[in-house]
């Protein structure tokens, strides 16, 4: 157990250790509340998220309601949202509804996407008018929209005025109508119709009289309200953008999205990829109830099942030859499991590339080929090691030769398999990333055990 009278990490690093967690936990057993109330005050917000993530079920109880004072806006937007929603779940709508008020626009629609119903009812009764418009506005674009992840706190500047009417206006402009960061002056006509952007460094490098419209980049790139926020981090990554003006079908300013919007959006979608990988809820995490857990598990397991009752199948077919020679069975998982990996492996990159655009239906037969030559050429050489290994093993040069070829086959048939299955998903509306691994060791497995049973019931027999 940690000392009580342990020196504690100082806040300017990241102060919330597995130590820290072990020594509030201690301190909640003994009922020394005051000792976890002061240790949190003097972390920084994002680790007082933080403390409560790693915390217990039962801690984080208690913490809830022991740091009621201590749950900031800032904290709120920053838990994660299985721990936020139990967080959200012991607050009043009228706490809820300051902290609102308090965030800036894209954060305070995300907080409120994320409660139920009846609490948020409340919660936007108890908004300010302006602050419940914003939001309920905010609320009407798809979930996934560029209009759901932009901040309504826009710099902007008329295109007819000059470098230091702009600066002056910034200088002596209330704090707290002004984003808290900002990379750009979104430059507009009378009509607020977006006609560039000025960066920052732009604005400070020319003199007083310059024209705004002399240094402003004409060639800003508009994001469209309705387009998929996937689509946004892809345009964000590609044209290398610190922030990007948000409009609507008239090119009529909307709000602004910037580059920490995106990596968020990047960050919760390879984290979707991973879980989809891995057969578990794209949603899930080790908050979650274990019920709900294992039934979000059970169908991809009961698909898996179904699935190695056909390689079996495939197996039963070749039943008399595995009788007359043992050493097929001691084998016959080193082709399955080498054609496994191999397909994991070109099933990562297509998935990958199909998630980032850089696979589209024009280059998707030199994707195909690439794999099968990598397959082939890997199957070539493992197949030297492995019949040379099997030979030696068994005595066998026929067997060595058998367990060569099959290798070489399955090689090749995962190389295009992992290649083409996520193509095929992508087309009929499946997220490859979800079903691809599934159909793959289905394609590989049974591949792999045709292969090297038949051409050992030809060779052997």
């Amino acid at each position: 157990m940690a000392d009580d009278n342990k020196t504690l990490p100082e806040p300017s690093v990241p102060a919330v250790t597995a130590e820290t967690v072990v020594q509030v936990h201690d301190w909640l057993a003994k009922g020394e509340m005051s000792r976890v109330i002061a240790l949190s005050a003097e972390l920084p917000e994002v680790d007082r998220a933080g403390l409560l993530e790693l915390s217990s079920y039962d801690d984080r109880q208690i913490l809830i309601g022991l740091l009621q004072e201590q749950l900031t806006p800032e904290v709120l937007s920053c838990l994660a949202i299985e721990v936020r929603e139990e967080v959200l779940a012991r607050l009043h709508p009228t706490q809820i509804a300051a902290a609102v008020a308090e965030l800036d626009s894209d954060d305070a629609v995300d907080l409120v996407e994320d409660l139920d119903e009846a609490q948020r009812a409340a919660v936007m009764a108890s908004l300010p008018a302006a602050d419940r418009q914003v939001v309920e506005q905010a609320l009407t674009y798809p979930e996934e929209s560029a209009g759901r992840l932009m901040q309504r706190e826009v710099v902007t500047v008329p295109d007819d005025s000059t470098v230091g009417k702009a600066v002056d206006w910034l200088l002596h402009e209330e704090t707290d109508n002004l984003p808290p960061e900002f990379h750009d002056l979104i430059v507009i006509d009378p009509f607020r119709k977006v006609v560039g952007t000025v960066p920052l460094y732009g604005l400070l490098r020319a003199t007083r009289g310059t024209k705004i419209r002399d240094i402003m980049r004409e060639d800003t790139y508009h994001i469209p309200v309705t387009m998929d926020r996937e689509d946004v981090a892809g345009i964000f990554q590609r044209y290398r953008l610190q922030s990007a003006p948000v409009v609507d079908e008239q090119d009529h300013l909307l709000g602004v999205i910037t580059i920490d919007d995106v990596v968020e959006v990047l960050k919760e979608e390879a984290e979707e990829d991973i879980r989809a990988m891995g057969g578990v809820g794209v949603e899930e995490s080790i908050h979650d109830d274990v019920m709900q857990v294992t039934r979000s598990r059970f169908l991809w397991l009961f698909l898996n099942l179904l699935t190695a009752i056909l390689a079996s199948l495939a197996i039963g077919l070749f039943e008399a030859s595995l009788q007359q020679v043992v050493a097929l069975a001691v084998l016959m998982p080193i082709v399955a499991s080498m054609g496994g990996n191999a397909g994991t492996q070109t099933l990562t990159v297509a998935v990958r590339a199909l998630a980032t655009r850089e696979l589209v239906p024009s280059n998707y037969w030199r994707l195909i080929l690439r794999e099968v030559r990598i397959g082939a050429t890997n199957g070539v050489g493992f197949a030297a090691l492995v019949g040379v290994v099997t030979w030696v093993w068994f005595g066998s040069f026929l067997i060595g030769i058998t367990i060569a070829l099959a290798m070489i086959i399955n090689l090749i048939a995962a190389g295009f398999s992992g290649a083409v299955i996520p193509i095929v998903l992508r087309r009929f509306g499946f997220d490859p990333a979800i079903s691809g691994a599934v159909f793959l060791t289905t394609v590989t497995d049974i591949v792999g055990f045709v292969a090297f049973l038949g051409l050992a019931t030809l060779i052997l027999f």
